[in-house]
Order: structure tokens, then C-alpha cells, then sequence
């Protein structure tokens, strides 16, 4: 008798691994299509076990990895994402994947963007550089009345319609050369939007990477 609970034991244990990887390869896929990525994004389902889930057609949490992919000509290093109350029925998954109803009722994510992506997007001649406390500077030359002048600022970061505007604080120009609103030389917007998962930015804050842009979602199709 021992034995039998034992085996059955066992075999739950496997078919629920079983299942779970089925799954995630699923959603991994409907992901892809849903929001054309360029690869297919990682899926973890958490909460164990996880049949009790996938008989319920509800997953309370499930993590996603999505690697570089490119929005409106901005490339972005990868999305780290979390789905809450996500609604995918095993039945239809297994049955009919293609037609399955998969919704999330909330996420969060947060999009890295690299340093030498803001630089790209930045003036011509401007680069834009880190510091000891991860926050943002840029530095280079800027032309004046034909001139070149040597530049450096910080960046103070603001969330705008459709993006992220950079503004130059504590401008330092080289060479005692007066310029008039050295701002506008500097100045620039990276434009963030139509992210995977519908996120919308909620905070930005600069890292070690460049930019962690933060964002929410509700009521997300994932299909």
C-alpha cells in the first residue's frame, strides 16, 4: 500500500511538472504572436502545485522575460514582467490553443534602456554617460555659430506624452564660451510607447543600464 501512494505520489508530481511546461510554452507562444516579438519571451508560472491552477483556468502570478526587441525605432535591452489573475483555461489549450481566451487582469513590468541607446537618440556629438550615484550625464561637443564647444550636463529625466524627455541641469561649457540657453542644445526625447503588454509608464529611474522605464496594465489580452 505504501508503495502505491508512493507511485501516485510520484506521478502527480510528474504530470504537474508536465503540464506546467506545457503550458508556459503556450503562453510563451500566444505572447509572441500577440505583441511580434522578435524571439519568444520566457514564461514561469509560480505557485505550486500548479495543476490546481491550470483545473481552475486561473494563474495568480506568472513571471515573463522578454529579450531585445525594438519600439518606434528604440531598442530596447529587455522587459522583466509580472501577470496577475491571468485567465487561461486548460481545456482550451490543450483542445484549441489558437482560439484560447488568455487575459491577465494586471501587470507590471520594467523596460531597460541602455546608455548607448539614449546616446543614439541623443544631439549630434552628445554621449551619454553614467555616475558614482547611477544617475544620468551626458558630454561633448556642441556647435555654436559654426563653433564646437566642449559640454557637459546632468539630465534630469521626465516622463512626457509618447516618451521620456532629457533636460540638461548644471550645464558646464569649456573654455568660458558664453551660450545663450545652452538647454536647447542638449535637450532630447526617446520615444517609449506601443510596449509589449500594453504597459504605460508609471517611473522612470536611471541605473547602472541606462533607464528602467516602470509601467502598468490591466485587462491585458495576451492572445
Amino acid at each position: 500500500m505504501r508503495k502505491l501512494v508512493v507511485a501516485v505520489a510520484l506521478l502527480a508530481i510528474v504530470l504537474d511538472r508536465v503540464a506546467v511546461v506545457g503550458v508556459q510554452r503556450e503562453i510563451a507562444r500566444q505572447i509572441e504572436a500577440k505583441y511580434d516579438l522578435a524571439e519568444t519571451p520566457s514564461v514561469q508560472v509560480k505557485g505550486i502545485p500548479f495543476l490546481t491552477q491550470a483545473i481552475s483556468g486561473r494563474y495568480e502570478e506568472i513571471s515573463i522575460g522578454i529579450g531585445k526587441t525594438e519600439r518606434e525605432g528604440v531598442r530596447l535591452e529587455r522587459i522583466d514582467a509580472t501577470l496577475y489573475g491571468v485567465t487561461a483555461p486548460l481545456s482550451d489549450l490543450i483542445q484549441n490553443a489558437s482560439a484560447a481566451e488568455i487575459r491577465a487582469d494586471r501587470v507590471t513590468g520594467t523596460v531597460v534602456i541602455s546608455r548607448q541607446t539614449l546616446s543614439a537618440r541623443a544631439p549630434r556629438g552628445i554621449k551619454v554617460e553614467g555616475t558614482d550615484r547611477d544617475e544620468l550625464r551626458v558630454s561633448g561637443n556642441v556647435t555654436v555659430l559654426g563653433n564646437q564647444v566642449p559640454v557637459t550636463a546632468d539630465m534630469k529625466i521626465q516622463v512626457v506624452q509618447g516618451g521620456i524627455r532629457l533636460t540638461p541641469t548644471n550645464v558646464k561649457i569649456a573654455g568660458g564660451i558664453p551660450v545663450p540657453n545652452p538647454e536647447r542644445y542638449i535637450s532630447f526625447t526617446v520615444p517609449v510607447k506601443n510596449l509589449p503588454l500594453n504597459l504605460r509608464i508609471t517611473r522612470v529611474k536611471s541605473t547602472s543600464e541606462g533607464l528602467a522605464v516602470q509601467g502598468t496594465a490591466s485587462d491585458v489580452p495576451l492572445r
